[in-house]
């Protein structure tokens, strides 16, 4: 079975009605391993902190596929791993990169301003995928040209899908969870009208 770890964002204390958790919940009872820690002072994040927590999540990631899904602060988090050379070729088989913020709105927060993104030019060394909404107040400028095009990340933007929180409706996800089945799958927008 695969192996997944999802990681959440600022402000996120794991809330039952969040996609993450929605789809960990999915993916477990399909039988497959997955970690979902709560990350430490949600609310006032630390980087190293969580950077440190980031290794030691992908260090116990066993399995015949390993996928990593971040959300939020927690996917600018995955690009300072890379950085960094936290992040070793291998330790994961593919990633999704979720409504990642940027430089622009972490600098008005101080709680996550030390979450700036780190400057490109280095190499993601897993198969990296990002996904935002063309009206994330997050990430105002576009994700795309934030962060899909000076990484080299392939990136879907959604419609209307804003910061793929629970304010956005993204309770369930169907299209992530099929994702996680077969990447080959492409990401869409919830459906409006569902809510399983």
């Amino acid at each position: 079975m695969t192996a997944y770890l999802i990681l959440h964002g600022w402000q996120n204390h794991r809330p039952e009605g969040h996609w993450q958790h929605w789809l960990a919940d999915r993916l477990t009872e399909l039988g497959h391993h997955v970690t979902y820690p709560q990350l430490p002072d949600p609310d006032d994040p630390d980087l190293e902190v969580w950077l440190t927590e980031l290794a030691r999540h992908l260090d116990g990631l066993e399995g015949p596929e390993r996928v990593v899904l971040a959300h939020s602060a927690s996917a600018v988090l995955w690009l300072h791993a890379a950085s960094r050379g936290i992040v070793r070729p291998g330790a994961a088989d593919r990633v999704l990169l979720v409504a990642p913020p940027s430089a622009s709105v972490l600098a008005r927060h101080p709680e996550i301003a030390g979450f700036a993104p780190p400057p490109p030019g280095f190499g993601l060394p897993t198969p990296t995928r990002l996904i935002a909404g063309d009206d994330d107040p997050y990430c105002p400028e576009g994700a795309r040209e934030v962060f899909g095009e000076p990484y080299g990340i392939p990136t879907d933007i959604l419609p209307g899908a804003g910061h793929l929180d629970m304010d956005a409706g993204y309770g369930s996800w169907p299209s992530v969870l099929a994702w996680c089945l077969d990447p080959t799958v492409p990401l869409l927008a919830r459906p409006a009208a569902s809510s399983s």
